[in-house]
């Protein structure tokens, strides 16, 4: 504790974890508007329909506008609470090391509000997909900053357990699966085709669909009948590598978990995030089943993004242990 006294610590580890809870909102919004089709209500940026968006009137906010007008003003929020953040951080830390990483979350926040902008002037589908990707970065860096900025961290108790030397790299490799499978759902989701698979666990009714030209366009017009969107090979083949992630998601918590059977306090933090993903998978299953529920896509979106929090988490905390040449990271 001798970089910063405990009183500046203590405040400076809020600040760190109400931007955190406040980007896991923001996170949780976006998912809402994305799942509710309705990203393009507000046409224009940085104003709401001509107006600065903080003085947009009240009694405009319905439908759509409601959702996108508020994940607006969440996104200003988060901003400002990064900004602020950073500040306090150059300010007060001494440890050099924590100043790149506030200023990488700096960074990133202000990159993200560029492209949730271009994603609305540009009305772009791939920087859709970038946009809810930095989001899933940019919390993760928050994450690490309310570690380090954490009594235990500073204690040297965060890091004072022995591991199998396996461990940290079990936890970076299937936190790198998740964020893959995080970024096939978001090329999914923003290319708001609706459901390219209708069934699980099997696809048009096989356990690998049928891919070619003549079998698409069958699909295609039966999707036709129903008033749905066309879909192609690709997306087809995109949400079959989602499910495919998914299994081998699991695969990689399952073996976690067991790794840290009898590493305390790891041992329970590996059954957390074996639950969390598992209950992942049974939301993804359950959007199929109830047609795309935009609440149910929404819950998702969220459960996703805590999966890939706990997974940077415990990949940082492996890679500090006691038995690792990083563990001087608690030092100044």
């Amino acid at each position: 504790m001798n970089s910063i006294s405990a009183s500046k610590n203590r405040c400076l580890h809020l600040f760190a974890s109400v931007a955190t809870v406040c980007t896991f909102v923001l996170i949780c919004s976006g998912g809402l508007v994305t799942s509710k089709g309705v990203g393009m209500s507000v046409p224009d940026w940085p104003t709401t329909y001509g107006y600065n968006m903080f003085l947009f009137p009240i009694s405009r906010w319905t439908g759509g506008v409601l959702y996108e007008h508020t994940h607006r003003l969440l996104a200003s929020a988060v901003g400002l609470l990064t900004f602020l953040l950073t500040a306090c951080v150059l300010v007060v830390e001494k440890r050099r090391w924590v100043h790149i990483i506030a200023i990488l979350s700096c960074i990133s926040v202000i990159f993200q509000g560029i492209l949730g902008g271009l994603r609305v002037t540009l009305n772009a589908n791939l920087i859709g997909t970038l946009h809810g990707m930095v989001a899933q970065s940019f919390l993760g860096l928050l994450g690490i900053l309310v570690v380090v900025t954490s009594a235990p961290f500073l204690s040297g108790e965060y890091t004072s357990f022995r591991v199998v030397k396996e461990l940290k790299w079990v936890a970076m490799i299937v936190t790198g699966v998740i964020f893959a499978q995080l970024t096939v759902a978001a090329g999914m989701r923003h290319t708001h085709t609706g459901l390219s698979i209708p069934d699980f666990p099997t696809a048009y009714g096989k356990w690998w669909p049928p891919l070619d030209s003549a079998s698409v366009a069958r699909i295609n017009n039966v999707r036709a009948v129903h008033g749905q969107a066309a879909t192609s090979a690709a997306q087809i083949a995109l949400q079959m590598a989602h499910r495919a992630l998914a299994a081998l998601t699991f695969a990689g918590v399952v073996v976690f978990a067991w790794l840290a059977r009898h590493t305390h306090p790891l041992n329970q933090w590996g059954k957390i995030w074996m639950l969390l993903v598992g209950i992942q998978i049974g939301l993804g299953m359950w959007i199929i089943w109830s047609n795309k529920a935009a609440d149910i896509a929404t819950a998702h979106v969220s459960i996703g993004a805590l999966a890939f929090f706990l997974g940077v988490q415990l990949t940082f905390r492996l890679f500090c242990a006691v038995d690792s040449p990083i563990r001087l990271l608690s030092e100044p």
